[in-house]
């Protein structure tokens, strides 16, 4: 019987695994409830990463297990370009049901986030029959070489990889906070069009109604409408990646419609999967029905059992109201970041930011000048981990912690977690 200490563990992980492959921290998951995760040596956890946004229904959510299981009696896999199966049908026609916006809607099912976005680019550029694509400095949209394209941060994802696919621009994503203005960004999308390519060759804008990596930014309603203005005026496809902020997480089903505007095309992924992989472009007919028969697909794209797990996810979203849970969640996430930022001992906490129980807490080295405190950040995922509590970062500094608790979550252990997080960073900045 090998040694299944997470030393152990580790050691074995970076002879077999490459070394471009991240892990977080040197802890090897066992079984997973909810929101509580029990490593191999039996430590627990309160879970506010959940997979990185994978699994707003929790870990192994009941009805999403015996939902898959169910499936898994009659198949596992035929393919849907080859024999059709009703959970993929009624799959589209749940989130077609669920798309911001007026009129007919489609979806085509994939497996990743990634394989989404490319998809949604592909599409646009068919549709439009223009090259072009903008995206926003700070964007995260996956680490496929068209997607590292898209995706506006240098390090890590585009080290070494060059030349990167053409007509992929970047212009600013508003940030009041580091002095970006909402003008600002939609001046850059007007400059691009000046200096770099005429607006009639963009295929498309492609936009996170909330950054994720990026440092979760929310946008402002006044930019994604200044965006879809923009888009209107020119032909453009509105694509839309709900990804990380999508099925509830924010407070709506989905983080654009606090803005109002309605999208043409929109990735999904991650949470609608409940912990099995899925993801999918969902979008306007007129668009989505231009690519030729076979140009979109693929062998386990809308796997049977991922498309199960996803009408339960849906149904859960539905029965528990997760979307509403969503913002008390987020509430009591916020109450307690804003009391502790009110504290002299947490001088280092710069800015609060989120929408709903998705929430963020950015690190500096001082209030005024603003300067992250990576190393501090760092500490702190470290320093929480070893206390019981598993969180992630995110921001081009990494000097932002990221809330993504499940939706299911208990208040106590949301309470606990949070109790975890203010003892671990009063410890750190005590020594």
């Amino acid at each position: 019987m090998p040694n299944t200490t997470n030393t152990a563990l580790q050691t074995r992980r970076e002879t077999a695994l490459p070394r471009g492959i991240n892990t977080n921290m040197p802890v090897f998951t066992a079984r997973a409830e909810n929101a509580e995760i029990w490593d191999v040596e039996g430590k627990r956890y309160i879970d506010f990463a959940s997979g990185i946004a994978a699994v707003a229904t929790g870990h192994r959510h009941p009805k999403v297990i015996a939902a898959v299981k169910k499936q898994l009696d009659s198949f596992a896999h035929v393919c849907a370009t080859v024999t059709p199966y009703e959970p993929y049908v009624a799959l589209a026609e749940k989130v077609n049901a669920l798309m911001p916006g007026p009129g007919e809607k489609r979806s085509v099912f994939l497996s990743t986030g990634a394989e989404a976005v490319e998809n949604a680019v592909k599409i646009a550029r068919i549709a439009t029959g223009r090259p072009g694509v903008i995206a926003f400095n700070g964007a995260f949209h996956g680490r496929t070489l068209l997607t590292v394209a898209l995706t506006g941060k240098v390090a890590p994802y585009k080290l070494g990889v060059a030349p990167l696919p053409p007509e992929i621009f970047h212009v600013p994503y508003p940030d009041a906070y580091h002095g970006v203005s909402v003008a600002d960004a939609l001046k850059g999308i007007d400059n691009l069009f000046h200096y770099d390519i005429e607006a009639r060759r963009v295929a498309a804008i492609i936009v996170e109604p909330i950054q994720g990596e990026g440092g979760f930014n929310p946008a402002p309603a006044e930019f994604l409408q200044g965006v879809r203005k923009i888009c209107d005026d020119n032909g453009i496809v509105m694509i839309v990646d709900e990804i990380q902020t999508g099925f509830g997480r924010t407070g709506k089903m989905f983080a654009v419609e606090h803005s109002g505007v309605a999208p043409d095309l929109m990735t999904v992924a991650k949470s609608l999967g409940g912990g099995f992989p899925i993801s999918g472009v969902v979008g306007k007919a007129s668009v989505m029905d231009v690519p030729p028969v076979g140009s979109i697909g693929g062998t386990f794209a809308g796997n049977p059992l991922s498309c199960a797990a996803g009408l339960a996810v849906l149904d859960v979203i539905e029965k528990e109201h997760l979307v509403e849970r969503a913002v008390a969640l987020g509430k009591i996430i916020s109450d307690k970041l804003e009391a502790m930022a009110r504290r002299n001992e947490f001088a280092c906490i710069g800015n609060l930011r989120g929408l709903g129980a998705m929430r963020a807490m950015e690190l500096v080295k001082d209030r005024t000048t603003r300067e992250p405190a990576t190393e501090l950040t760092k500490a702190l995922v470290a320093k929480a981990a070893g206390n019981g509590l598993i969180l992630l970062t995110c921001g081009i500094n990494a000097n932002v912690v990221r809330f993504l608790p499940a939706l299911t979550i208990p208040e106590a252990h949301l309470r606990e977690g949070l109790d975890i997080l203010e003892a671990s960073l009063a410890e750190l900045v005590a020594n």
